[in-house]
């Protein structure tokens, strides 16, 4: 199975589908996790991927009467909203064939904005997380496969559901295609994880510029499509 594996991985860059690419979609399941821990445990628990948790938290808040805490989960929600909407219209009018891939603009964009969050104090936490939940917004728009499975990199609900599916049907028919599909979904949620917990841990020494170890992670993955075959 393992070289079947990494022989589709092969043909899968070679035909210039990069962002399908297991490996990419690992480092941006990490990127992803570092955001969620980064914006939860440094700028007010507020997530910056989990938005069924700030609507949530917005619902609580709204109840309680608590209208400007309210405030601090909706922008998030919209600002995600927006990124994910700019994400598509950048897609929609982008052109064949040019220098730079659609999908690497946007892990560029992710960089810049990641990088601007790093300098706002804990007094911007509201515009810190609405950042991160606009980057957050353009990664879950801009790469949405792996392999041509319906994957996620910034959250693990969808990866579960799909995960637990395919391990259940292997469980039932031995298609050893439903475990490998099992494996990518279960293996996208350890990669998050992972980012979690790497974040958090340089969380309690950088602080508010821990988000650049997310932002490197970013650029590396920006770089990779180029040498790889997304360009």
């Amino acid at each position: 199975m393992y070289p079947v594996l990494f022989q589709e991985e092969e043909v899968m860059v070679r035909s210039g589908q990069m962002s399908e690419s297991i490996k990419l979609g690992a480092i941006l399941a990490i990127s992803g996790g570092g955001m969620d821990a980064y914006s939860y445990m440094c700028r007010g628990r507020v997530f910056a991927n989990a938005q069924t948790g700030n609507i949530l938290l917005l619902g609580v808040r709204l109840s309680e009467g608590k209208y400007a805490a309210a405030l601090r989960y909706l922008l998030p929600v919209i600002a995600f909203a927006a990124g994910i909407a700019l994400a598509d219209s950048v897609r929609k009018h982008s052109k064949e064939r040019r220098a730079v891939h659609w999908r690497q603009t946007a892990v560029l964009a992710e960089v810049l904005v990641l990088a601007a969050v790093s300098f706002l104090p804990q007094s911007l936490n509201l515009a810190a997380n609405s950042l991160l939940s606009l980057a957050c917004g353009i990664q879950v728009e801009s790469f949405r496969k792996i392999h041509g499975n319906g994957v996620a990199t910034t959250m693990c609900i969808g990866n579960l559901r799909s995960a637990t599916e395919h391990m259940g049907e292997y469980w039932n028919t031995k298609n050893k295609e439903s475990l490998y599909k099992s494996i990518i979904y279960y293996g996208i949620i350890l990669c998050f994880a992972l980012g979690a917990v790497l974040v958090n841990v340089c969380v309690e020494v950088m602080k508010e510029k821990a988000i650049l170890i997310c932002a490197g992670i970013l650029l590396a993955a920006f770089v990779m499509m180029f040498i790889d075959g997304d360009g």
